[in-house]
Parts: structure tokens; C-alpha cells; sequence
């Protein structure tokens, strides 16, 4: 009877979750500022009512009574992945012109409860904010969860955002609908170690140049820039460090830097060296994993794992013990645009968790 009743409560999340109104709302109204509310990850609060975040892994957490629950969110501000309980996470669409309110669950059992949001695409197109809950009637939030002491930091590009993992035709276009950050690498290692993690990331950015740029490299448009600011391509915000210090973070950049043959190693290695001594001055107790791949191949690869691994060896030389390089395999298995695909994350992630595991001891 009891795996009956979790199957039922699991496919009513799942059919609620594509339910969307604009009507006016009933039940118990709780605004994005109450305080039981948990956030995680870089989100601005200029505006508490309506907190904004574009980075990818931005999560909202809470603990609440009653049978049922909606979420309220700005129309069109993409696509988050829900967890209610143990039961199975689904994908959650705010993508209609108007949609605001959406159901995440309905009939499950009188008691307590838990839910787990995350933002799972790249926002800063959408500029989503999120602007609370709706629960039954005489029913409340609860104190949230306690938190992982466990903290990391992931910096990176389309890979770390998850672009086209859940396309199975290497061929296929960035779509909003294909890219999924909870099946990353990067979360899947998160929840391997039982930590919680920032993510600091964006498709087609590199540490001296983005995808594509000129020899010289693009100032202007590089995680050296993105790095200080609360969301993308916003300067409205500078980021306070102090809000959030890893004990480890992991940098998986310079595919952009080198994926088009218009590069110049020397500046690569230099700005790699610069944007190191950049996220220490930020995070000085952090140890500091380099991660190269999985994308690159051939001479670039070379390249990318000399360059890196110089930079490494030179601020060791000037004193940072605590920086390390990881080197991922190959992909084989590829999702849209020759991303790695949902299968080559797991991949990435078996890989990975064992060796921060050891490097952090975290058993």
C-alpha cells in the first residue's frame, strides 16, 4: 500500500506539473521574503518580493504542511527542476507569455513536507525572478532544512550549464528545452559528496576570449569580468564573497578559449594564471581543482593541458599550494551541438567524484 500511495503522489506531481494559470490563486499565499524559505546559490535580493538569479544551480528550498503546493514565478523565466520528498525530480516550465503560477503538487499526504527547487538553464536572456509559494489553506512553511557543510564552487562553460544534455542528435541546435545544469557533472558529483554548491557559468565563455573571438581575446565578455557580478550580463549587483566561502571550487574552463583556431596559447596561459590568483584573492582557504575537457581533442587538448598545467606550476612556485589539475576523458557520447550528452555527465562524474572525494576527504 505504501509504494501504491508514493506512485500516485508521484504521478499527480508529474501530471500538475505542466499546469499553469494566470487566475487568481487560492490557499495560503507565501511571499519569496519569508524567511523560511532557503536560497542557494548567487540570486539578487534588490527586490526581496521578487529575488533574480541567471546562473544555473540557483536553488530554492522549503519545508511545508498540507496536501498540495504552487510556485510563483515571473512568466518566461525558464526551466527549473522540482524534487517533492523522495519522490522522483521532474522539470517544472515557466515559458508561457503569462504563466506565473505552477502546480508542483497535489494530493499528497497530510503531514510535513519537503520541496527542492533548482534553476536549470542559462537566465540571463530570461531574467527570471521567483515570487513565492502557494500553499493549502491553514497550512505554513516550516524551518528550512539544515544545510551540507560540504561547499564547492563550480566556474565554467556550456558544459558546467548542462548545454544540449538532453538532446540525443549531436547536430541539434542550443535550445532552452535540451539544457538541463541538474544532470551536470557538476550537480551529479554535488550530490555524490553530499555538498551544495555555487555555479558560476555560461555557454561560449572563456578566461581570455570567448567562443569564437579575436586573437587578442574579449575583455569585456569573459569570466574574468563575469566572475565579480551577482548575475550575467548584469552590473547591478558586484557579488559579496563573504555571502558564500567554498572549500573547494573547480574552474572547467578554456574549450572557448581554444575551440576555433584563432588563439594565441601565450595569452590563454596568462589570463589562466591572472583569473587563478583572481578566485583566490576571493576564496582564500578554497583549494582550487583545474578541470580540462571534456570537449576538446587533438592539439587544443595538448594545448589546453600545457597551458593549464603552467599556470598551475607557476603560482604553486609563488606560494598557492592548493591548486590542482583533473583531467576528464574524452567524450564518446554527445548531445546537442557535440556537447557531452546526459550519458557523458555521468561519465564526467564518476570520474570526478572519486578524486575530490580523496582530495577533500570526504568519506
Amino acid at each position: 500500500m505504501k509504494k501504491l500511495l508514493t506512485f500516485v503522489v508521484t504521478l499527480f506531481t508529474v501530471l500538475n506539473a505542466c499546469a499553469s494559470t494566470t487566475l487568481p490563486v487560492e490557499g495560503t499565499v507565501v511571499p519569496a521574503d519569508d524567511p523560511n524559505i532557503q536560497y542557494i546559490g548567487r540570486i539578487c535580493f534588490d527586490n526581496p518580493k521578487q529575488p533574480r538569479f541567471t546562473f544555473p544551480g540557483a536553488r530554492i528550498n522549503a519545508r511545508f504542511t498540507g496536501t498540495s503546493l504552487k510556485m510563483m514565478a515571473k512568466p518566461r523565466s525558464g526551466y527549473f527542476m522540482a524534487q517533492i520528498d523522495r519522490a522522483e525530480p521532474f522539470k517544472v516550465a515557466f515559458m508561457g507569455e503569462r504563466d506565473s503560477v505552477v502546480t508542483l503538487a497535489t494530493a499528497l499526504p497530510q503531514g510535513q513536507h519537503e520541496v527542492q527547487l533548482m534553476y536549470v538553464i542559462e537566465g540571463y536572456e530570461l531574467k527570471p525572478d521567483f515570487r513565492g509559494f502557494v500553499l493549502d489553506r491553514d497550512a505554513q512553511l516550516l524551518p528550512p532544512p539544515a544545510l551540507s557543510e560540504r561547499t564547492i564552487e563550480f566556474i565554467g562553460n556550456s558544459i558546467t550549464c548542462g548545454y544540449g544534455n538532453e538532446s540525443t542528435e549531436k547536430t541539434d541546435p542550443f535550445e532552452y528545452e535540451t539544457e538541463n545544469h541538474y544532470f551536470t557533472y557538476a550537480q551529479l558529483t554535488t550530490r555524490a559528496l553530499n555538498a551544495r554548491a555555487h555555479v558560476v557559468a555560461r555557454s561560449g565563455i572563456g578566461v581570455y576570449r570567448s567562443y569564437d573571438g579575436p586573437k587578442t581575446g574579449t575583455p569585456e565578455n569573459v569570466m574574468t569580468t563575469e566572475y565579480e557580478y551577482t548575475n550575467l550580463y548584469d552590473r547591478s549587483e558586484r557579488w559579496d564573497f563573504s555571502r558564500y566561502q567554498p572549500q573547494l571550487v573547480c574552474i572547467n574552463l578554456g574549450t572557448n578559449d581554444l575551440s576555433t583556431n584563432n588563439y594565441d596559447s601565450a595569452l590563454f596561459k596568462q589570463a589562466y594564471k591572472r583569473f587563478l590568483a583572481q578566485v583566490r584573492s576571493h576564496n582564500p582557504q578554497a583549494k582550487i581543482v583545474c578541470l580540462c575537457g571534456s570537449m576538446l581533442t587533438g592539439r587544443e587538448l595538448l594545448i589546453a593541458k600545457m597551458m593549464i598545467n603552467e599556470a598551475i606550476s607557476e603560482v604553486r612556485r609563488e606560494g598557492d599550494a592548493e591548486v590542482y589539475f583533473f583531467e576528464f576523458s574524452v567524450e564518446k557520447s554527445y548531445g546537442a551541438s557535440w556537447h557531452p550528452s546526459y550519458e557523458q555527465h555521468h561519465v564526467m562524474a564518476d570520474e570526478l567524484t572519486p578524486y575530490l572525494r580523496t582530495l577533500m576527504h570526504w568519506f
